[in-house]
C-alpha cells in the first residue's frame, strides 16, 4: 500500500502472512488502507514537526549574542538549552550584558509565550529592543515600559522579564520584573534568598507601570537569573521548586559554570519539555 500525505508519495507499506496461507480479502485490503493512510498522516506531520523546530533552533540560537567582553565588576555565566535537547556543554556558554554608560551594566532574561517560529522571532524583536534601550541608561522599571509597548506590536506579544542594571562604581543594582520567577540572590555564608519584587504584569499586557527594587551588592555575591523551565513541572508546585533551587544553591561554593551545570543537571533529570535560559553574576572585588 502507498504512504500517500497532501498528495506526496512518502513510501510504501508492505504486509505479509506467516502462518496462514490465505490471500487477503476485500476487509484486509480496506484495513490496509486505513493503516497506510493513518500512517503517512503520521509521518508527513513528523517531519513537518522536525523542520519546523528545526527551524526555530536555528533562529533562536542566531539571536544569541556572541561572548562579549567580561563588564566591569562582575563574572558572568549563561546558559540556553531548548526544549527535549541534551544537557549543554560549556560550548554553549554565552554571556549577556547589554551594554551602559560607565561602570554600568544590564543583565535580562526573558521568556515569551509560545514555541516555534513566531516565539522565537518575537524573542529576537524584543532582545534587540532591549540591548537598544540598555545603552540609553533608563532604569528598569522605564526600560519595562518600553519593551511592554514593544511587544504589544508583536503577533506572539505575551512576555515575561526580569531586568537587572549593576552599577560597578556604587556597587548597587536595581531590579525590576515584568511577572517572572524572581532571580535568587547568593551571599556567602548566608541562605539563598528568593528576591521579594513587585511582580508587574507580562510584557505586551499595556498601561501597567512597572517599579525598580534597589539593593547593594558586595564581593562574592551572586544573582541567578532563570526562566520557569528550569524549575516547572506537572508533578509539583511552583513553591516546592523553587525550595528546591534554593537548596541545590545552598552548599559550598563551586564556579559559576559548575553551578550552572549543577542546576541543569538535577532539575532538568526528568524534565526537558520547556527551553531553559540560565544566568549567574557574580561580583567581583574591585581591581586596584
Amino acid at each position: 500500500m502507498p504512504l500517500i500525505a497532501r498528495g506526496e508519495v512518502l513510501g510504501a507499506l508492505d504486509l505479509k502472512r506467516t502462518g496462514n496461507p490465505e490471500p487477503f480479502g476485500d476487509d484486509d485490503v480496506v484495513l490496509a488502507g486505513e493503516l497506510a493512510a493513518r500512517a503517512a498522516v503520521c509521518i508527513d506531520n513528523a517531519r513537518w514537526f522536525q523542520r519546523e523546530r528545526a527551524t526555530a533552533l536555528t533562529l533562536q540560537r542566531n539571536l544569541l549574542p556572541q561572548r562579549p567582553q567580561n563588564p566591569v565588576g562582575l563574572e558572568v555565566a549563561y546558559r540556553y538549552q531548548p526544549a527535549g535537547g541534551r544537557r549543554p556543554g560549556r560550548r554553549r556558554l554565552v554571556r549577556r550584558h547589554p551594554p551602559q554608560d560607565g561602570a554600568k551594566c544590564a543583565l535580562v532574561v526573558g521568556d515569551v509565550m509560545g514555541s516555534g517560529i513566531n516565539a522565537a522571532a518575537a524573542m529576537g524583536q524584543l532582545r534587540t529592543a532591549a540591548r537598544t534601550l540598555a545603552g540609553l541608561g533608563l532604569d528598569p522599571d522605564q526600560v519595562l515600559q518600553h519593551l511592554d509597548r514593544t511587544a504589544n506590536g508583536l503577533d506572539q506579544s505575551i512576555a515575561t522579564c526580569v531586568y537587572v542594571v549593576y552599577d560597578a562604581d556604587s556597587a548597587r543594582c536595581c531590579v525590576a520584573n515584568a511577572d517572572h520567577l524572581p532571580p535568587v540572590l547568593m551571599c556567602p555564608g548566608e541562605r539563598p534568598l528568593l528576591l521579594d519584587l513587585p511582580t508587574g504584569a507580562p510584557l505586551g499586557v499595556g498601561g501597567v507601570p512597572f517599579e525598580s527594587v534597589a539593593f547593594d551588592l558586595a564581593p562574592g555575591d551572586q544573582l541567578v537569573m532563570y526562566t520557569d523551565g528550569l524549575v516547572e513541572t506537572r508533578d509539583e508546585a511552583i513553591d516546592a521548586r523553587l525550595r528546591v533551587l534554593a537548596d541545590l544553591l545552598d552548599r559550598p561554593p563551586l564556579g559559576l559554570e559548575e553551578t550552572c551545570d549543577l542546576l541543569l543537571t538535577a532539575l532538568r533529570e526528568d524534565n526537558d519539555q520547556d527551553d531553559v535560559a540560565l544566568l549567574i553574576a557574580r561580583v567581583t572585588p574591585p581591581s586596584g
